[in-house]
């Protein structure tokens, strides 16, 4: 995995809490897409969600590199439930 520094920030300063690395690797071995940004240069992204072992959610937004065999996280960030249903919709 390759961290953007955006990524990185979000990690550190999350309002609900720092996100650590071992939190992103829980949640990427079992985690859902709920959006694909086909557009997006240089590589497609996708959003996803899963949960980490103590069931904390989280939202990643990601980007694989089949040359490099990366995944590089271009933001994570805990969903705001006043925003999304169970995490996975995003409210009108």
């Amino acid at each position: 995995m390759k961290f953007t520094s955006h990524a990185k920030d979000e990690m550190l300063y999350e309002e609900s809490g720092e996100i650590y690395e071992m939190e992103i690797k829980e949640t990427l071995a079992e985690c859902e897409i709920l959006e694909e940004y086909s557009g997006d240069k240089p590589y497609p992204s996708y959003l996803v969600f899963g949960r980490t072992r103590k069931q904390r959610p989280l939202h990643i937004v990601c980007a694989p590199v089949p040359e490099d065999e990366k995944l590089v996280i271009i933001t994570v960030y805990q969903p705001n439930p006043e925003l999304w249903i169970d995490f996975k919709r995003r409210k009108l």
